[in-house]
């Protein structure tokens, strides 16, 4: 919070990448700053000529998260829910970084319509895995405007996100919410 203060008293202009945030900046500093959103329509200009990238899914139907694997993005909460239901879910993350990942991956492998992969940074196979499913879940709770989302958002799927101000103000309120596995 000390550092929060300090770098929005001495900054020439405070920035923000999401409404949300422009928001408190307002309420607890008493000063307006500037809002740049990302962009996203990079992931929809990869390329589809290589079909050989394509990392097939046993599912046909399959919704998709794409996230780093930790606590304030909900990822024990989505497979959870996901673990119940009989829809597949693919879930790109680096789930052997921490040891949070690693024990959700041991507990969670066993699930037949889990497919919980590694991290992918190649756009051209993010592009196929984002291209074919059904829905996107996005599970970020913390820390203004997701890339992964806005990203997302340029695929025209359905979108259910966790239920935050930064996930209502970078979809504008437009997509489906949750805040417990019931919801989702």
């Amino acid at each position: 919070r000390i550092s929060e203060a300090m770098a929005v008293k001495y900054s020439h202009t405070v920035v923000a990448d999401n409404s949300a945030i422009a928001e408190y900046i307002k309420e607890n500093y008493n000063l307006e700053c500037e809002t740049i959103a990302y962009g996203g329509d990079h992931a929809v200009k990869a390329s589809e000529a290589n079909e050989n990238l394509w990392i097939s899914c046993t599912a046909k139907d399959y919704a998709l998260a794409i996230c780093r694997i930790e606590p304030e993005n909900n990822v024990e909460m989505i497979l959870e829910a996901f673990s119940s239901l009989h829809l597949d879910l693919v879930f790109i993350g680096n789930w052997q970084a921490s040891e949070y990942g690693k024990r959700l991956l041991s507990g969670y492998c066993g699930f037949k319509n889990l497919h919980l992969l590694d991290s992918i940074y190649d756009n051209n196979i993010l592009f196929r895995y984002r291209k074919n499913c059904c829905a996107y879940i996005h599970g970020h709770s913390a820390g203004g405007t997701n890339p992964s989302l806005v990203e997302m958002m340029h695929f025209g799927k359905p979108i259910i996100a966790h239920d935050c101000a930064y996930n209502r103000a970078s979809m504008e309120d437009h997509g489906n919410y949750f805040s417990n596995p019931r919801q989702l």
